[in-house]
């Protein structure tokens, strides 16, 4: 019998680049568990196009 996934992929993209209007998108992928983990999630995560440490949020 198969079990039942619980962890999911999901994108995470910059905010700070968005509203800045660089050219590029710094995007990630990761999973997370979808039963204890129903919110958004942010990461702080390194940006090649700003070359920094920015906040990305998953997107939809």
């Amino acid at each position: 019998m198969a079990k039942k996934e619980n962890r999911v992929q999901v994108i995470l993209e910059c905010t700070e680049q968005r509203e800045s209007g660089v050219p590029g998108m710094s995007r990630y992928i990761t999973t997370k568990n979808k039963k204890n983990t129903n919110q958004r999630l942010e990461r702080k995560k390194y940006n090649p196009y700003l070359k920094r440490v920015t906040l990305h949020r998953e997107v939809k």
